[in-house]
């Protein structure tokens, strides 16, 4: 797709990395850790369609939906084997990838990936319907204030009116990745998937996150050969906005296993 906003923090030329937003935001946010990596990793990024400075997702008839679409534009940075992180739906589209072409994969940090069919939470599913009947109704705002009060890293009411503007006009895109996140529909955790990826795995999450998050890791770590899991203090979902260094510091560690 053209009209993506690619970035670059230069580092190790040996060491090409990969980092992957979350859904509303960008991929901004990955500058604080790389600065703290200190040039370990090459690493590059950039803003998936309608985040940040890329422009407006516009999918025609027959064109893949948002998860499938930012999965090949992230592909499209892999041209040997990388380090690949990735944060929330940044982390789904990583491990999808990885369980895809495990020979591209160095290391794999996923920082708290929300592949909700992974772990059958009740309040999660609850939550999930309860935002969809609210996108079906139009009530926009209130859909967008669930959502960013649970996942973000401020409430949405305290967010200046620029930003939840933003937020409003990409909150549909959450409905159009449920079927991935929620249903396995890119079936990521097909047999032989995860026990395929050889690589170090760092699973990452905030002490603060909603418990389906712990429940994620613990379904994908009990089947992925290498793995290390972490948890933050005091973090929620956005660490690696509220916490770029114990971010950097971990993924630092599973640099040093790959």
């Amino acid at each position: 797709m053209s009209g993506i906003h690619a970035r670059h923090w230069p580092g190790d030329p040996d060491r090409p990395a990969l980092a992957l937003h979350c859904m509303l935001a960008s991929g901004g946010y990955w500058g604080a850790i790389a600065e703290a990596l200190d040039g370990r990793i090459d690493l590059k990024g950039f803003d998936m369609p309608s985040h940040g400075r890329s422009d407006a997702w516009t999918p025609g008839e027959g064109d893949p939906d948002f998860h499938t679409a930012v999965t090949r534009i992230a592909a499209s940075f892999i041209n040997r084997p990388l380090d690949l992180i990735g944060h929330s739906m940044g982390a789904v589209v990583a491990l999808r990838i990885a369980v895809a072409a495990p020979e591209a994969i160095r290391s794999l940090t996923l920082i708290e990936p929300v592949l909700f069919a992974a772990a059958d939470d009740p309040a999660q599913k609850a939550q999930d319907e309860a935002m969809a009947r609210m996108l079906a109704a139009g009530q926009i705002e209130d859909a967008t204030r669930s959502f960013i009060d649970l996942w973000g890293s401020q409430p949405y009411d305290a967010l200046p009116p620029r930003a939840q503007a933003q937020m409003r006009d990409r909150i549909g895109l959450i409905a159009n990745i449920a079927d991935t996140q929620c249903r396995d529909s890119a079936n990521i955790l097909r047999p032989g998937g995860l026990e395929a990826i050889e690589a170090p795995v760092m699973l990452i999450a905030g002490a603060e996150s909603p418990p389906v998050i712990a429940a994620i890791a613990e379904a994908l770590a009990a089947r992925l050969p290498d793995v290390g899991r972490a948890t933050v203090p005091g973090a929620g979902h956005m660490v690696p906005i509220t916490h770029p260094a114990e971010v950097a510091g971990l993924i630092g560690v599973n640099l040093d296993r790959a």
